[in-house]
């Protein structure tokens, strides 16, 4: 079945820089939010499918405009911070996601990137392994001299949950390995529930329903009481490896039947492929046995065979090169839409939700469904052009319901046999319903935006929600329902971020005490009040996402921490960007005319995956008075701590700004970018007088003259490979 996600968008072809650095920025915010809602919160807000549709535009849009690629990919974005309920682990090395393909183009284009990225020739041999991706939850399991000594889940890919006790508890993970493992081994695999003992489970579970047995293996594993794990039927499958005192294997087969030969169950339907077509069979093969297996898969897993390519491939800032996840697609069913409700988001966007008529869809049952956006509802993209043949989506209809996963499924189709009689086209609000404002629609832009602001309660409560979910200041005891409770309380209210964190001095102050109210006591309060201290404290990165601006999402909070270090030195550098001529002007090409005269535009622009879009929303935030005095109020508040990413040590471009032009011929430009970043520089898309080095190779144009101009140092590809050490 088509996607009609992929349809409602430009192609990207059509798409001028502006347009596609905008949409970039949005998907970019989009995925991040859905990533932090699914692993970590076990709350989805995004069906699997409609969040897979948003992977693959951004991956379009990436390679069709390289230069606003973000340098961490939220395609392959990795979990959520950790649970402040278990003890934090730090993973020795990263616990990646992976990218992901929906058809066999994708997977021949994947073997063909391979190549690509090595310098192989067609006719050189390739192996790769194919094996079923289960749906379940990551772990990763620590020996120290063959025996366990702990267990974290991914969590954020860096630090996960201390899990080890709940671990112990499993029957397919062993307390001490089989044969000779080395000083250290960490196996990584998935932890599941079997179909059968699910429905023991659900019927034995004394009245406690799981939706699937992916929720029943997260919600068993993460339980803090051991005890109750240990009466949850979980199982395991090892597919991985992180850190190593010794090498497992020379190949993915053979280090995965070492595994198997250390006491883990491997899945036995992993197999070999020579190439993209035999890799497309053994997916075809799976899916028909999927029914039949006992457990969830959502797909299959492709990995490059050779560990000798995989270490050359490496990674990319949250995914291998040399791994990619062939999804299946995805279930449906028909059922009647009630009625259509508008949610107001913390950027004032006007969401469409379709209130269903209760449907089992794959097995679980759902009743509620994106619909993106009025001109999905209207049957058209935005630019006018049709989808679903132009059928309109109406109150009462009955409709196709699309799910591939346990979240909130979107809506695919409508059946026009059976729309009512009386039936009427759904009149998009121009009003916002929370507060009356007028809601507009930026041309390019395909949602309709509250003007309200802070004057709309919608957007005031869910950036309050957004400031404290888990990726920002996760603050222990004040979740979604605390917030709506003291954003209407008269006494103690929460208006805006700054008003956490004077909550105990006026609690002190006042005669309606917290541990008065419905809901706490004295030892709650104080609880809540602790939490709220210990968060003073925080990343430069978690601030920066947490402020919830537009197009500022996860990825682009980690990356600005990173370029720019502390508070200060970034909002200095947007202060000054805003009196520039950049900012001043009115489109993109007035704006790149100004570059030369716009050095801290140029810096904020310049940084790899920040692209205008982005800037000019940042910097629009600092201008408007009421939302920068908010912002000031909070940061007196607070103990910013400055970026602390670790670095690859001390080399010779450690820390320091490197573009790439031209053509390498002993290097791709990937794998060049690759190995300086590994090395501990930053890799920017267009040089500026912060460049410290560009490498050019023959066909140098633009950048090579303007680093000239500059006084930047220019080098050539032999001086590259050696600083690279190649």
């Amino acid at each position: 079945m088509v996607n009609d996600t992929d349809r409602n968008r430009p192609k990207q072809s059509d798409l001028d820089p502006q347009q596609a650095d905008r949409e970039i920025a949005d998907l970019v915010a989009q995925i991040s939010a859905a990533d932090e809602a699914y692993h970590g919160n076990d709350a989805p807000v995004i069906s699997d499918a409609d969040y897979d549709s948003l992977k693959r535009r951004l991956a379009a849009l990436e390679a069709a405009f390289p230069e606003l690629a973000a340098p961490e990919s939220p395609t392959g974005k990795v979990g959520a911070a950790p649970s402040e309920g278990f003890g934090k682990v730090r993973h020795a090395q990263r616990m990646m996601s992976l990218g992901n393909a929906f058809d066999a183009e994708e997977v021949t284009d994947f073997v063909a990137r391979i190549r690509s990225f090595l310098n192989l020739p067609d006719d050189a041999a390739l192996a790769f392994t194919a094996e079923p991706k289960i749906d379940g939850l990551s772990l990763s399991l620590r020996y120290e001299h063959g025996k366990l000594v702990q267990a974290a889940t991914r969590g954020d890919g860096t630090v996960g949950e201390n899990v080890t006790a709940n671990a112990r508890t499993i029957a397919d993970i062993p307390q001490e390995l089989q044969g000779d493992a080395g000083e250290v081994v960490e196996v990584r695999g998935e932890v599941y529930m079997a179909h059968d003992d699910f429905a023991r489970l659900n019927a034995d579970g004394g009245g406690r329903i799981f939706a699937n047995p992916r929720n029943a293996a997260a919600g068993s594993l993460r339980q803090l009481d051991p005890a109750i794990t240990a009466s949850r039927p979980l199982r395991f499958f090892a597919y991985g490896w992180g850190e190593l005192s010794q090498p497992l294997a020379n190949t993915q087969i053979e280090a995965v039947r070492r595994l198997a030969a250390f006491g883990f169950q491997t899945n036995d339907l992993t197999c070999l492929c020579d190439n993209a077509e035999q890799l497309i069979e053994a997916w075809s093969r799976i899916e028909q046995q999927r029914a039949t297996l006992g457990y969830d898969i959502d797909g299959v897993v492709y990995k490059v065979n050779d560990l000798g390519y995989q270490a050359r491939l490496g990674f990319r800032s949250t995914t291998p090169r040399w791994a990619l996840a062939h999804k299946f697609p995805a279930e449906t069913a028909w059922t009647r839409l009630n009625r259509i409700e508008i949610q107001v988001g913390r950027t004032g966007a006007l969401s469409p939700v379709a209130r269903l008529e209760p449907v089992t869809v794959g097995g679980v049952v759902v009743s509620n469904a994106t619909l993106h956006n009025e001109d999905y509802i209207a049957g058209r993209d935005n630019t006018g052009g049709q989808i679903r043949e132009g059928r309109d989506i109406r109150e009462g209809d009955w409709v196709m319901v699309y799910r591939a996963g346990d979240v909130i499924p979107k809506i695919a189709d409508v059946d026009l046999s059976r729309r009512p009689d009386d039936s009427q086209p759904y009149d998009f609000p121009e009003r916002c319903p929370e507060c009356g404002s007028d809601a507009i629609r930026e041309p390019g832009d395909s949602v309709r935006r509250c003007t309200g602001g802070l004057i709309c309660p919608a957007q005031a409560i869910e950036k309050l929600k957004h400031f404290v979910g888990r990726a920002a200041f996760d603050i222990d005891g004040l979740g979604a329902k605390q917030i709506e409770m003291f954003f209407a309380d008269d006494l103690l209210p929460i208006r805006e971020p700054a008003d956490i964190f004077t909550l105990a001095e006026r609690d002190a102050q006042n005669l309606g005490k917290l541990k008065n109210r419905d809901g706490f006591g004295e030892r709650s309060a104080q609880k809540l009040f602790d939490a709220i201290e210990d968060r003073r404290s925080i990343p430069l990165k978690r601030l920066i996402f947490a402020l919830g601006i537009r197009h500022v999402g996860e990825v682009a909070a980690g990356t600005l921490a990173r370029h720019f270090g502390t508070w200060d030195v970034l909002a200095s550098t947007v202060d000054a960007a805003s009196h520039e001529p950049a900012f001043a002007a009115s489109d993109d090409k007035a704006r790149r005319t100004a570059l030369p005269d716009s050095p801290n535009w140029a810096d904020l622009t310049g940084i790899d995956g920040v692209g205008a879009v982005l800037v000019t929303s940042l910097v629009t935030t600092f201008q408007q008075q009421s939302e920068r005095a908010s912002i000031d109020r909070l940061v007196a508040q607070l103990d910013v701590l400055p970026d602390q990413t670790q670095s690859a040590g001390d080399t010779e471009i450690s820390g320091k700004t490197l573009v790439f032009t031209g053509t390498l011929e002993r290097m791709t430009r990937a794998e060049a970018k690759a190995v300086a970043e590994r090395m501990g520089a930053k890799v920017a898309g267009s040089v500026s007088a912060k460049t410290d080095l560009l490498i050019a190779g023959p066909g140098a144009g633009s950048k090579a003259k303007k680093a000239a101009d500059l006084g930047v140092t220019v080098i050539d590809e032999d001086e590259w490979l050696r600083i690279a050490g190649q």
